[in-house]
């Protein structure tokens, strides 16, 4: 058992024998007792803290998208994104927060999709969906928002109208703009672009501009 104590070793050899009577379960029977351990193990993880440490098999239709979300993914990527689950597996759980009895996605939309809609990922994962569940202080719409931006931004491409839209909100919303910029990653001119593109004069009531700022159209 290496360097486990004398408690540690004992813990082990029940969950073993916890394995094996898991073993003989049905499968969803199994799954939904699996999940239970696993939140009970994540009760006392020292990695309590970060989702990634408690990942639940959940049924794909408790699982639904934001209105959010301005990823966007070209068909060839969503191709190669159906054949890299086909191939590898799941490598990468949907992080979601619970709402109403459901969950709603805060990332992973397009693994949601896969899972949903391809029919040899769907069969293998017998309807179920791997999900985390993003921190208990970031489920206001707000902070969940700015969650999403963060994982899109850092790997995917967005519609600039769909982010203006969701500036909008989060002014809206009573953020300010440092608190725009900080939470999703945007440096103060890309704020007031933003806010630009949206046409309310209102988001610009103490707006300062940089003077070196210019509106690039020829990208329209």
């Amino acid at each position: 058992m290496g360097d486990l104590s004398i408690l540690g070793a004992a813990a082990v050899e029940q969950g073993r024998a916890l394995a094996e009577q898991l073993a003989m379960l049905p499968d969803d029977e199994r799954i939904e007792a699996l999940n239970l351990i696993r939140e009970a193990l994540h009760e006392v993880s020292p990695m309590h803290s970060e989702p990634v440490d408690c990942v639940l098999w959940v049924p794909t239709e408790s699982v639904v998208a934001n209105d959010y979300n301005p990823n966007v993914v070209a068909p060839p990527e969503m191709r190669l994104l159906e054949l890299s689950i086909e191939a590898d597996g799941f490598t990468q759980p949907v992080v979601t927060f619970p709402v109403d009895g459901h969950r709603e996605v805060v990332d992973g939309f397009h693994r949601n999709l896969v899972a949903t809609k391809a029919r040899k990922v769907r069969d293998r994962l017998r309807g179920y969906l791997p999900v985390t569940t993003i921190r208990s202080d970031r489920q206001e719409r707000g902070d969940r928002i700015a969650a999403t931006i963060r994982h899109n931004r850092a790997r995917g491409q967005h519609q600039v109208g769909d982010m203006s839209e969701i500036v909008v909100e989060l002014s809206r919303r009573n953020w300010s703009d440092e608190k725009i910029g900080r939470e999703l990653g945007m440096d103060p001119d890309e704020v007031l672009r933003l806010k630009q593109i949206s046409g309310l004069a209102e988001l610009f009531a103490d707006a300062e501009f940089s003077e070196a700022w210019e509106v690039d159209w020829s990208a329209e």
